[in-house]
């Protein structure tokens, strides 16, 4: 008889070594696969009183959610495995049983009428999905015990609730239970978990946002709450109340963005894009309510603009005490034209005389003037210079130059100061980070040549409404209130006391205008070359609201849309702010260590003071003072009243224009009789300032047609010369 067939030796280990082979690629195909991922989680913005803003961020467009659980809640994770899973804590991350089940279930009907993925198996498919072969599903089936494994059950739990669709782009539990019911996960009822863990079977056919989806969705919740009552996981009373909450249940989504806060929006959502964060609720500072009566405030205002050339504009409202922005206002309509889609807060634009406050706190600061220092505002002292209303005032305190707006005496500070370190002092403010050097902006950049944004110019005013501390806006709640100290207390104070007194506003503007207020309100406005931009600024106990106007192209406005109307707006905000309690508004604090005294603006030889302006000064100073207290001025020749007189022209005098002679050249000249007592003589036409000229310098009135009422005075004295009238024909 023959022996047993001997087999050659490579063809015994071949079964074996592609076996090993087959084992082998799959572990190398399943490991990379077992690892847990986290996905970009999305946003939930929310103004500071919780409402809806909008959902930023997600791996996708329209996938939301993915918010990590630090731990399941225990009826959350038994609602889930009721149907999906019921053997979740004994198997190894593949269920030989319902696999067997399944497999036989299938035959049976030959369909596929069950399937045997385990939770495990479902988180490697929603971390990786990949087409549904025999090979894929063997990969998955490896990748699902190297899993759980590797990283245990409560891990794998965690992820599957992290990643799992429940419908309408909402991916997890936590941020299902937010977008569905606005409710924290760990707060949700039996009735609402199992109306959630229903839907993740067939998301798009258990809609719970459509009729047929959300009856789909109730049937199989109730399955779920029967499973869990058989198993004794709730008794009879809880399955109950369940089952009557179920079909009242009525999940909403938050609505569309509100267009309002369109550049709120954006803005929160290019942050987090710059610095991603773990996904969840983000409580911002603004108030959406406010905002939307605010924008429509700035839009119905704007649109009385638009006929002077004015074309946008940005609106921004801060809480002092925090410096936490309750509005902006990015423009005037973010779908509408004129570059509406632009926030103009974060533009850079001239900021006209806005800054001026400013220097003059960092002057008062740093000792180079004083309260009752003299500033001069004639063109002498800054060449080439001009103050808006091409007038002169002569001597002033710093609170009258301040609240008139003089351009010249700003200009004078800066040089008196230095170019370099009034420069550093507004890039430490916030205000720039410019690498050009100071002398490409001048002196000018007093009144406005260098270019600035609206909420850097808020945020430099918080450091003049809190005592010297320059903090950063905030812009969400849990955002720690910081700061730093750039400059004192008493300046600060003194500066808020000058822009908030309405009586030294006088003669540059008008009483009762928008800068005035029921109750204390520090004020300033500034307007750039050629109106290109117009800017008020203002604070009270409480609130800081900034405004800019302008045009998107940088050009010029009509000359009546001057800062002044910017000023409307943000009083018709402050009164907004502040309602019916406006009038219990705090008083500004005043300055530590100092008194209130009266200056005697325009003293005269006799002890007379027609003109006193109260102001704070050292309280040392004032009690070696005698009061009333005078300041300083130019010695006087005579100490006696001076007498002025208008020698030419005479009263009523009639003046023809000639058509062939340039009109720069046409003028009537105005002297005065005698020698005058003093450097300067201030002309008044019409009631108002017109120039401040040296003593022995006729006034030459421009001859355009009209009747005018021109007198002159002395700066800081009661002496005036009598009225006359020119006409110009």
């Amino acid at each position: 008889m023959n022996g047993p067939r001997q087999v050659p030796l490579r063809i015994a280990w071949l079964p074996g070594a592609t076996l090993l082979l087959a084992c082998v690629w799959l572990l190398l195909a399943a490991w990379p696969r077992s690892a847990l991922i986290e996905p970009a989680a999305s946003h939930r913005l929310l103004d500071h009183q919780g409402q809806w803003l909008a959902e930023v961020g997600g791996p996708a467009a329209g996938e939301y959610g993915y918010w990590a659980l630090e731990t399941v809640p225990e009826r959350v994770a038994l609602a889930t495995l009721a149907l999906e899973d019921a053997r979740f804590e004994r198997h190894p991350g593949v269920d030989g049983l319902a696999a067997v089940r399944a497999l036989v279930q299938n035959l049976s009907c030959r369909c596929v009428r069950s399937g045997a993925s385990t939770l495990a198996m479902q988180t490697v498919r929603l971390q990786d999905p990949r087409p549904r072969t025999l090979r894929g599903k063997l990969v998955e089936a490896v990748a699902a015990v190297l899993m759980t494994a590797r990283h245990g059950r409560e891990a794998v739990m965690q992820q599957y609730l992290r990643l799992v669709p429940y419908g309408n782009g909402s991916h997890g539990i936590a941020h299902a239970a937010r977008y569905y019911l606005d409710k924290p996960v760990e707060d949700l009822s039996w009735a609402e978990i199992a109306l959630l863990s229903a839907v993740p079977r067939a998301p798009a056919r258990n809609n719970p946002l459509t009729a047929d989806g959300h009856a789909r969705a109730v049937r199989r919740a109730q399955r779920i709450l029967a499973y869990l009552q058989q198993e004794a996981v709730i008794d009879q009373a809880d399955l109950d109340l369940a089952r009557r909450q179920l079909p009242a249940l009525r999940l909403r989504p938050p609505g569309r963005r509100p267009a309002a806060a369109m550049h709120w929006v954006l803005e929160w959502q290019q942050r987090l894009e710059r610095a991603p964060e773990d996904g969840g609720l983000v409580y911002t500072t603004l108030d959406l309510d406010l905002q939307h009566r605010l924008d429509a405030t700035a839009r119905g205002w704007m649109n009385a603009q638009y006929e002077g050339g004015a074309q946008q504009l940005t609106l921004m409202v801060v809480e002092r005490e925090t410096m936490a922005v309750r509005a902006l206002v990015g423009s005037a309509d973010y779908r509408g034209d004129s570059a509406g889609a632009m926030d103009f807060s974060r533009i850079a634009r001239s900021p006209g005389s806005v800054i001026k406050p400013l220097l003059f706190a960092m002057a008062l600061d740093r000792g180079d003037i004083q309260a009752d220092t003299l500033l001069w505002d004639e063109p002498l002292e800054a060449p080439g210079v001009r103050n808006a209303d091409r007038l002169h005032l002569g001597p002033l305190l710093p609170r009258q130059a301040l609240a008139n707006s003089r351009n010249v005496p700003a200009v004078s500070l800066v040089h008196q100061m230095g170019l370099e370190a009034s420069y550093e002092f507004l890039r430490e403010a916030g205000l720039h980070d410019s690498t050009r050097a100071a002398r490409h902006y001048g002196a000018g950049l007093a009144i406005g040549t260098l270019p600035m944004r609206l909420r850097d110019v808020v945020q430099a005013y918080g450091m003049l409404a809190n005592d010297g501390w320059l903090m950063p806006l905030r812009l969400r709640e849990d955002q720690p209130v910081s700061g730093q100290k750039i400059i004192g207390e008493v300046a600060s104070r003194q500066v808020t006391q000058m822009l908030a007194d309405p009586m030294v506003r006088l003669p540059s503007f008008a009483r009762m205008s928008a800068l005035e207020y029921p109750w204390p309100v520090a004020v300033k406005t500034g307007t750039s070359q050629d109106v290109r931009d117009a800017w008020t600024v203002a604070y009270s106990s409480r609130y800081l609201v900034g405004a800019w106007m302008g045009r998107p192209d940088g050009r010029g406005m009509h000359r009546e849309l001057r800062g002044l109307r910017t000023a409307e707006l943000v009083q018709a905000a402050l009164l907004e702010l502040h309602g019916s309690e406006g009038r219990h508004a705090s008083a500004f604090p005043r300055p530590p260590g100092h008194e209130q005294v009266s200056l005697c603006a325009q003293p005269t030889g006799n002890g007379h003071c027609p003109h006193r302006i109260s102001e704070w000064l050292p309280a040392d100073r004032t009690r070696r003072t005698p009061s009333p207290q005078t300041v300083t001025l130019p010695p006087l020749s005579d100490h006696q009243p001076a007498r002025l007189r208008i020698a030419e022209p005479a009263d009523g005098s009639v003046y023809y224009r000639h058509p062939d002679t340039p009109e720069d050249l046409q003028y009537v000249p105005v002297r005065l009789a005698g020698e005058v007592p003093g450097p300067q003589v201030l002309w008044h036409v019409d009631g108002r300032p017109f120039r401040l000229l040296p003593a022995d310098e006729p006034l030459h009135l421009p001859m355009q047609p009209g009747r005018f009422r021109v007198h002159a005075e002395l700066p800081w004295r009661p002496e005036q010369s009598a009225m006359v009238t020119i006409t110009v024909r």
